[in-house]
């Protein structure tokens, strides 16, 4: 991966009880990858949303987010899609 690329990861998890320990342990296998990580979901005094999204900046070998991607999506309810901008 080129280091001036930018490589975003948006991670969709339906169910965040149940895919939680998942999804985190590969985030934490990758780890020396993420540069940055955002999670989103909708919270207040009355509830906790059941999905939400988690926004992944990697570096490192494209290889790396490939795996990373291909991983999260063999989870039912977990959808990973990856954004590249590409910098010349």
């Amino acid at each position: 991966m080129n280091k001036s690329n930018h490589v975003i990861m948006g991670i969709h998890i339906q169910d965040r009880v149940k895919q939680a320990p998942e999804v985190q342990k590969l985030l934490t296998d990758y780890g020396c990858y993420i540069k940055t990580r955002l999670g989103l979901h909708e919270a207040d005094d009355d509830v906790c949303a059941a999905n939400g999204l988690i926004l992944l900046e990697l570096v490192g070998d494209q290889s790396k987010s490939d795996d990373l991607a291909a991983k999260l999506n063999s989870y039912d309810g977990v959808d990973a899609q990856k954004m590249i901008f590409v910098h010349d």
